[in-house]
């Protein structure tokens, strides 16, 4: 039923989906980089990393990862060394050529869910967002996860109209010239990100 408490979701979940971040960079740099495909895998990646975090939260294993100070600052001290790590990686590669060939999507999938398995802060997020929206006479886990489904269909529509804007404009985001400032500035973002993420509190 479209109950208040649901539009509101709908609303919400919406809002957040288009707001600018690391995933929204992270989809954009690797379609503009490496072609539609590995584009799509990489937002495979991210969605399947957000549904993992939701049926964490339904278990109740995300408030035990949110409660735990130890548990929680391993998962944060990890993920900002992985973001870190390819944010220093992009800044340094240098860029002489223009890619000709697909390459394989498995990296990029990978990629995509690291990123956000390894960032407790969608679960926490998580925690916080989706069981306020939980109606009191239903089933909290199975409710997340359903909020959980409707918030990653509305990312992948998302992601593929991202990936489809770049299309028209393919060869000049592949120039060599161009490919150095995407990576550049998208190393620079992972690093600031890195940055936050380990220095950030819990709350």
């Amino acid at each position: 039923m479209m109950t208040p408490l649901f539009i509101a979701f709908l609303a919400a979940a919406a809002l957040l989906t288009i707001t600018p971040g690391l995933d929204t960079a992270f989809v954009l740099r690797t379609t503009a980089v490496d072609g539609a495909r590995r584009g799509a895998a990489g937002a495979a990646g991210v969605i399947l990393g957000c549904l993992s975090w939701a049926l964490a939260v339904a278990l109740g294993v995300g408030a035990l990862v949110a409660a735990s100070a130890l548990a929680y600052s391993a998962l944060k001290f990890a993920g900002a060394a992985y973001l870190c790590w390819l944010g220093v990686k992009l800044i340094a590669t240098k860029r002489t050529f223009t890619p000709t060939a697909p390459k394989e999507s498995s990296n990029a999938f990978l990629r995509g869910f690291l990123t956000n398995i390894l960032n407790p802060k969608v679960g926490v997020f998580y925690i916080s967002f989706l069981p306020q929206f939980t109606p009191a006479d239903a089933a909290v886990g199975p409710y997340v996860m359903f909020l959980a489904f409707i918030h990653a269909a509305m990312g992948a529509v998302w992601f593929a109209m991202l990936i489809a804007a770049t299309q028209p404009v393919t060869r000049v985001l592949q120039r060599p010239a161009v490919l150095q400032t995407i990576d550049r500035i998208t190393g620079a973002m992972f690093i600031s990100f890195a940055l936050t993420l380990a220095f950030e509190s819990r709350r």
